[in-house]
């Protein structure tokens, strides 16, 4: 199909004293999506960084700590998403999960389920200062896209939304939809972020998805400030919203939003917009550099 509805989070961090905690609330997301015929949910960011509440409060004040715990539950964590998507035939990029490599390293890594199981993932690729110097989270080295029933997908992580050739590539090989996760803890922090949706959107022409973090969890110390909100993103052209956002969320409320978003109309654009963004991309590498 190349139409289709999808549902953005607005997530707010929890705190949970047991997994079935969790898993209910999953199960209550999740549910409320599918009953809008949501085909695609988009989490955000970090949100599995609530589970850190579930190890004591000796974890989930140290940083380092949290990271290693919460490896305990990532074999469920994956689980409980797998069953979701089937009881529900829906697709579902996960809330990102901090996730140990052989080496002992951390990755930031969103995963794609479907009814069948993991479909795919991407890890972060850049990382903030916050990643870089506290956190001691390894960015990742690999530009993906993800083959779904939907369509081809690329997933950038927040801040890997603010470096255009990663979407270029994604979108070269075939992505006409960017699902952006999404944790800031600053108004200017969100709207890095979503310039950085919106500049993507017009020079791809191409959709973008975004889903925040929202709320404050002051027990935590990876999540403990959230601000944003979810928003759909589009080519601003013919056909499309004059201001290129084609749904979005009020600033900090918990909940879903929900978009229709037709991959079809994007082939159209690129051969009958006022502009050809996408096309005209490659010249601007051709022209001279000025001289100095």
């Amino acid at each position: 199909m190349s139409a289709f509805k999808l549902a953005a989070a607005q997530y707010d961090i929890g705190f949970f004293n047991r997994w079935e905690e969790f898993a209910d609330k999953l199960e209550s997301w999740v549910s409320q999506a599918a009953q809008q015929d949501a085909k695609l949910l988009v989490f955000p960011e970090y949100g599995s960084m609530e589970l850190a509440s579930l190890f004591g409060e000796k974890v989930y004040k140290d940083l380092n700590l949290q990271l290693h715990e919460m490896q305990s539950i990532l074999p469920q964590f994956h689980d409980l998403h797998t069953e979701l998507a089937k009881r529900h035939d829906v697709m579902i990029l996960a809330s990102s999960f901090p996730t140990i490599q052989d080496n002992g390293t951390f990755l930031n890594r969103a995963n794609l389920f479907g009814p069948s199981g993991l479909i795919g993932f991407q890890d972060k690729l850049t990382m903030t200062r916050f990643e870089n110097e506290q956190w001691h989270i390894t960015g990742g080295d690999q530009i993906k896209v993800i083959d779904t029933d939907l369509g081809r997908v690329g997933v950038h992580i927040c801040y890997d939304s603010e470096f255009p050739m990663i979407a270029n590539q994604q979108v070269a090989a075939g992505a006409d939809l960017l699902l952006v996760p999404s944790c800031t803890d600053t108004e200017a922090g969100f709207h890095r972020v979503r310039i950085g949706c919106q500049a993507r959107a017009l020079e791809n022409q191409c959709y973008v998805v975004q889903s925040p973090t929202v709320g404050h969890a002051s027990w935590s110390e990876a999540v403990d400030i959230n601000t944003g909100r979810a928003s759909v993103y589009t080519p601003v052209d013919y056909g499309f919203p004059n201001n290129g956002i084609l749904a979005q969320g009020d600033t900090d409320d918990a909940g879903w939003i929900f978009a229709t978003v037709d991959l079809a109309e994007i082939a159209r654009i690129r051969d009958e917009g006022q502009v050809f963004n996408y096309r005209d991309w490659p010249k601007q590498f051709e022209l001279k550099g000025p001289k100095g």
